[in-house]
């Protein structure tokens, strides 16, 4: 089946990667969103959604993090929510982590597919090899940029990603040996340069916010299409 990259916003907002997180199988998204918002996504992804706030917001691309062997979620999830989380994933094999960390954003911190991951330095030491471990995968602590929040420069899956434009060749180079995916730099919505604000992808395919321009798509589409 073709790679679809849609556009889309949610609460009248294009920074879709802010509300959203998706890997494979799953979209964690906020409760509130229009029916046909909520098709969109399912249909595109191929995956089943499950409805959430994460730590009572909507901000669940920024606190959630994973991949398809595990969902990582901040120290400071509501046991509801998390009760809510694990029950929805038992028919997935899909593993739920609370993080540790006294870090929350674990989506702009966190960048992971089911090859590899890297993580930004801020993250304490203890809890990376608990991570490594639940998502299984090995994990490199990597600043990118000079930015500890890897997660939010860019956007990967299985067969690639897109990053950041301003990453000069060397560090690109060092990411795709490290993630094993061809990266390609993009923005988002126009010009924005922290893809994660304004993309969400997987396997199957993507959504992009609504202001991304058809340049920047055809950038995204180079980045995610394997090939």
């Amino acid at each position: 089946m073709e790679y679809e990259i849609l556009k889309l916003s949610i609460f009248g907002n294009p920074n879709i990667g802010v509300y959203i997180f998706v890997n494979n199988t799953v979209a964690l998204v906020p409760p509130g969103l229009q029916k046909n918002e909520k098709e969109t996504i399912s249909e595109v992804l191929n995956v089943e959604l499950i409805e959430t706030k994460i730590a009572g917001t909507v901000l669940n691309g920024v606190l959630v993090a994973g991949n398809d062997n595990a969902i990582i979620l901040p120290g400071n999830i509501l046991d509801e929510e998390l009760d809510l989380i694990k029950e929805s994933l038992k028919k997935h094999d899909i593993n739920v982590h609370v993080s540790s960390s006294k870090n929350t954003a674990l989506g702009n911190l966190i960048l992971a597919n089911n090859k590899a991951g890297i993580i930004g330095s801020e993250m304490e030491k203890e809890e990376l090899d608990s991570l490594s471990d639940v998502l299984g995968v090995e994990i490199i602590v990597k600043d990118i940029l000079g930015l500890t929040i890897p997660g939010s420069l860019a956007v990967i899956t299985d067969h690639g990603g897109v990053i950041h434009p301003d990453i000069e060749d060397k560090e690109l180079s060092e990411l795709e040996e490290i993630l094993k995916v061809r990266l390609e730099r993009a923005t988002v919505n126009s010009g924005i340069p922290f893809i994660k604000s304004g993309l969400i992808a997987n396997n199957h395919s993507a959504l992009v916010g609504e202001t991304t321009t058809g340049p920047e798509i055809l950038r995204i589409r180079r980045g995610l299409v394997p090939g």
